[in-house]
């Protein structure tokens, strides 16, 4: 189908959910995750107001630089890694086709 790429999310059990991401809709992680219904909350709305939508990138894929803003929530997680991004910073583009990404751990 055009327009769509191929992107597999592992959720906080193992389980890889292989999905069809459209790329002509503006869509990011947090939304393609919701829409899978994947727990995934993005109680900010997208808005890198807070984590409820951090993944760990695990393919080598090149992502644009984090924010300022999308730093500064990191700073302020549960769990963080050197591949940790906010699902809602991710925008779905032809460029991200394989992606892999993890689920992060929920904050007590």
């Amino acid at each position: 189908m055009e327009n769509t790429i191929n992107i597999t999310v592992i959720d906080r059990e193992g389980t890889s959910h292989d999905l069809e991401a459209p790329t002509d809709m503006n869509m990011n992680m947090m939304e393609l995750c919701k829409s899978a219904e994947l727990p995934v909350e993005g109680t900010c709305g997208g808005m890198a107001m807070c984590a409820s939508c951090h993944m760990y990138i695990e393919s080598d894929h090149e992502l644009h630089e984090a924010s300022e803003d999308e730093e500064n929530m990191l700073d302020q997680a549960f769990f963080v890694e050197g591949n940790s991004r906010l699902g809602c910073q991710i925008h779905l583009a032809d460029d991200l086709d394989g992606l892999v990404v993890r689920l992060a751990p929920v904050g007590e």
